[in-house]
């Protein structure tokens, strides 16, 4: 497994007790504990490989703790990642920076500490400081600033190669055009396009343009809009359109569910306190930005009601109903369209009434 912020393959060999990595673009670091995953953890203990922790909730002699405790549901690799977003867990006491330095010279054996720190931050910061003191074959320290260039189109590659894909120049740079540099939104966009290209190697800048072109941004925007606001009947046109246009309908089943992962984003990230309102809404809604004035109060505004009136079950029950409908697509002579119509419909009665029928088959 190669790894793209290492440049280089993961080897057990060569792997650290821990990484302090911190910058803008912290996608990386979440891209690097997959990568970990991938290479070193066995799909069976998957779900217990990686123990999370908030530095805002936990202290450093928790998680030093559980580094140093072996788990019930014992995997190979162990990793332990760490999350710092608050200011105030800037700083470290006397017993704090013992108990870190006791553990990285003598850390558990198969046990890798992922600290990531959000955001930029100046030389002086205590943690930082801290962290870049140890030995290098105790912690490896990065700065992780955003992809320009060469770097970015770089990675664009070994996400394509992942899937056994690849892109002209001009489709790497639509997609840059479109996009921007934010590598949660290109990740996204690129999983799109080779679903949609199916078994063809190479993506095109007309599938850029189809897929991730202004026109689709807007048609989703639309979508999006529709079901915000439970406008069925718009909804519906909407629907329409994209199958008129001859978009591929695992494409349009795709739209559809990211709506509703952005509102389980949102919920999972107010709850843990990952971020605050406007970096979950500059996330998730990219296109909308402050310049825009009301227009973008009012979508904030529109986007958090309705992040806070759907209940995490409904929420779990509508993406459950849409993994049984792509089944159902892809296993049978169903229409998708008309399957796609009637749980839109469901969706809008329980926005409107507080009830819909997919509901009641749980």
């Amino acid at each position: 497994m190669y790894s793209f912020l290492l440049g280089k393959e993961i080897k057990e060999k060569d792997l650290l007790p821990g990484y302090f990595f911190y910058g803008e673009e912290t996608f990386l670091a979440y891209q690097f504990i997959q990568e970990l995953q991938d290479a070193l953890v066995s799909p069976e203990a998957q779900g217990f490989s990686v123990e999370k922790f908030n530095l805002a909730e936990s202290s450093w002699a928790e998680i030093i703790d559980s580094a140093r405790t072996i788990p019930f549901f014992f995997s190979p690799w162990r990793i332990i990642s760490v999350e710092v977003l608050e200011e105030r867990r800037n700083h470290l006491s006397a017993n704090e920076e013992e108990i870190l330095k006791q553990y990285f010279s003598s850390p558990l054996a198969k046990t890798t500490l992922v600290i990531i720190y959000w955001g930029k931050i100046k030389k002086s910061n205590p943690l930082l400081k801290f962290f870049s003191s140890l030995p290098p074959a105790q912690v490896y320290t990065k700065e992780l600033k955003r992809l320009k260039n060469k770097s970015l189109y770089s990675w664009m590659e070994r996400k394509l190669s992942s899937g056994g894909k690849r892109a002209t120049w001009d489709a790497k740079k639509r997609l840059e055009e479109i996009r921007g540099s934010n590598l949660r939104s290109l990740d996204n966009e690129l999983e799109k396009l080779m679903t949609f290209v199916g078994e063809k190697e190479v993506i095109e800048l007309d599938d850029v343009n189809q897929v991730s072109g202004w026109a689709k941004t807007f048609i989703e925007w639309e979508l999006s809009n529709s079901l915000e606001r439970a406008n069925y009947k718009q909804t519906l046109l909407v629907l329409n359109n994209l199958f008129k246009e001859g978009i591929k309908q695992e494409y349009i089943l795709g739209m559809i569910a990211k709506f509703f992962r952005d509102i389980f984003l949102a919920k999972l990230w107010l709850k843990e306190r990952k971020k605050d309102r406007k970096a979950i809404f500059r996330e998730l809604r990219p296109h909308i930005q402050e310049k825009y004035g009301s227009f973008y109060s009012d979508k904030f505004r529109e986007f958090f009601v309705l992040v806070e009136s759907i209940p995490q079950n409904v929420l779990n029950q509508a993406l459950n109903e849409l993994e049984r409908i792509d089944f159902q697509v892809k296993t049978s002579s169903a229409s998708c369209q008309t399957l796609l119509e009637n749980f839109l419909y469901d969706f809008s009665s329980f926005r409107r009434e507080g009830k819909s029928t997919w509901k009641e088959r749980y």
